[in-house]
């Protein structure tokens, strides 16, 4: 009942219904009324003719007796005139007198027409009446007129019949309408809540992937065609997820920070780089101002530049907010639905200049290492060639200096092509498990040597069985390059203690601890570049080619372990190296 179709339904049927009711009412009850009158004046016509005739036989002063008993014959009103429309007599002497003007214009109408006719309610009376009007004897002096009068009070009651069955079968049309409706409505409701929730949930997860269309209708074919519809979207919005899906991996995967703004500067989207890079652990709200998210005077710059502009920016950025990290900042135009927005690619440039800046020190440290062995060797060769090989003083001082220096050269060559072979993963044959206790009494015992000339004392402490999985060269040179050092740095009835542990079930560690010179924490995060020395005069004076740490840690890596370092300036230093137990 509350639906609205059935509502509409509902007075759809009754106005049609109303209206032909009252259009049947109209022209049905006119019609009985004609023919009830019709029927009136034709019996009328026929008592006339019977009257007309007897009347003509009829002396004037016998008018009044024989209209009396004339009238209940004709079972009708019957009314003698003269010519003038003066009434002679009446068969109902008691009823409400004639109109006199009426009766005059009917008298006339019969003297010119022979028959004179007229329907109104007249003579007294409140209900229509029928008036046959007729010439008895044209030739009869005085001349006389014969009028019959009959109300037409049953063609009243027939058209009132007809419109009480008129309107009991419109009852029981608007009933059957009513019914209809209802059943109609319902039949309709159903199939169009039916279409409704299937557009409705056509999209989510579990829902009826097709409505139930049963008929050949419009709304069969309505059905059929979101059946269609929903196909395509369906397969729109998978494609379009499917490359939603693909792009927000490709941008989550990038290694270069994305940040996309709007016009207002309100953050549309920020990859995990960009907040990798600055530092944004929390999760971005949608919309929220990239003022309070990063502040950076150069990227909002830039921003603002392409913002005013609309031209493509790309400039070199070094971010106090990332770090000081450095950024090849790639900035364009970006359409958004409430105006022109920017994106921005930022391509991390640190580790580049970093490299670039261990590639040029790298650079200057072998010119500057090479340099100097070169220049003695040069100098000393061309003074013997001068004739210094003529002076038995000095000639074999000035060839073991050149010798010395050539050693050097070789010792610098070896460590770059020991260096070289790590960093381009080459191995010397496959892993081994290899004793640990061994290993670092080999590198003791060629060290033991020169620790006694430079009167270092090395002291074994806990040694445990255990064995690790690497290359025993390399770990033997990394064990001995951290000895030699450890052994060199030392001071006078120093001491160096080695120790071989067990840090937990999958890892043993190597502790190398001296009482040398130290290390001051500001140098300890370059030790194991090549070529960088702490004390630069020392390092020549000892021998050292600057490439030992640089050789361990490569080593030591390969083998998938690492090396830390503890040192204090004046009271020596702790390197520990860690393998994977084999």
């Amino acid at each position: 009942m509350n639906s609205s179709i059935f509502r509409k339904l509902l007075w759809s049927a009754l106005l049609l219904i109303a209206a032909t009711l009252a259009t049947v009412d109209f022209y049905l009850t006119r019609y009985v009324r004609q023919q009830q009158t019709d029927n009136v004046a034709e019996r009328l016509s026929i008592e006339a003719g019977m009257l007309a005739g007897d009347l003509a036989d009829h002396p004037p002063s016998d008018l009044a007796v024989w209209v009396q008993q004339s009238g209940p014959r004709a079972r009708t009103r019957v009314s003698v005139f003269d010519g003038n429309g003066k009434l002679l007599a009446d068969s109902e002497p008691s009823a409400p007198s004639l109109d006199d003007p009426l009766v005059k214009a009917e008298v006339a109408q019969s003297l010119s027409l022979k028959t004179g006719r007229a329907v109104r309610a007249g003579g007294g009376f409140n209900r229509q009446s029928y008036y046959l009007s007729v010439r008895p004897a044209p030739g009869a002096r005085p001349p006389m007129v014969l009028r019959l009068a009959s109300t037409l009070e049953d063609s009243h009651v027939a058209a009132n019949a007809v419109r009480l069955r008129i309107l009991a079968t419109s009852l029981a049309a608007a009933i059957l309408a009513l019914l209809i409706a209802f059943l109609l409505s319902r039949w309709l409701n159903r199939r169009i809540v039916q279409l409704k929730r299937f557009a409705e949930t056509f999209l989510s997860a579990g829902a009826a992937r097709d409505p139930v269309i049963d008929s050949s209708d419009e709304l069969g074919s309505l059905g059929r065609s979101m059946q269609r519809m929903a196909a395509q979207i369906r397969e729109l919005i998978e494609r379009l997820n499917l490359e939603s899906a693909r792009r927000e991996a490709i941008i989550s995967s990038m290694a270069e920070g994305v940040l996309a703004v709007d016009h207002q500067l309100h953050v549309i989207f920020c990859n995990p780089a960009f907040q990798r890079a600055f530092d944004i652990r929390a999760s971005v709200p949608e919309r929220v101002s990239l003022l309070e998210l990063v502040r950076d005077s150069g990227l909002l710059r830039m921003l603002n530049r392409v913002l005013q502009t609309g031209e493509p920016v790309k400039e070199h950025l070094q971010s106090p907010a990332a770090g000081n990290r450095s950024f090849e900042a790639q900035i364009n135009p970006l359409a958004t639905p409430s105006g022109t927005g920017a994106i921005a690619i930022l391509h991390d440039i640190t580790d580049l200049e970093r490299l670039e800046q261990i590639r040029k020190d790298f650079v200057a440290n072998v010119s500057h290492e090479l340099r100097t062995p070169l220049a003695a060797i040069a100098g000393y060769t061309e003074t013997l060639l001068e004739g210094a090989m003529e002076d038995p003083h000095n000639n074999r001082k000035f060839l073991e200096i050149i010798q010395n220096n050539a050693v050097r050269l070789t010792s610098i060559a070896s460590d770059l092509l020991v260096l070289s072979e790590m960093e381009s993963g080459a191995a010397r044959g496959e892993p081994q498990c290899i004793s640990l206790p061994e290993a670092v009494d080999s590198a003791l015992q060629t060290v033991e040597a020169e620790a006694a000339a430079r009167n270092v004392r090395i002291v074994r402490g806990n040694i445990e069985a255990l064995e690790v999985r690497a290359h025993r060269v390399r770990l033997e040179q990394a064990l001995l390059n951290l000895l030699v050092n450890a052994v060199k740095f030392n001071r006078p009835d120093g001491e160096v203690h080695v120790e071989v542990t067990r840090l937990s079930t999958s890892q043993a560690a190597v502790v190398i601890t001296d009482t040398g010179i130290g290390i001051p924490s500001e140098d300890l995060p370059r030790i194991f570049e090549r070529f960088y020395r702490v004390d630069k005069a020392r390092s020549r004076q000892v021998g050292g080619t600057g490439l030992g740490l640089s050789i361990v840690k490569h080593a030591i890596e390969r083998m998938n372990g690492r090396i830390l370092v503890e040192s204090q300036l004046g009271r020596g230093s702790k390197f520990t190296v860690i393998l994977p137990i084999a």
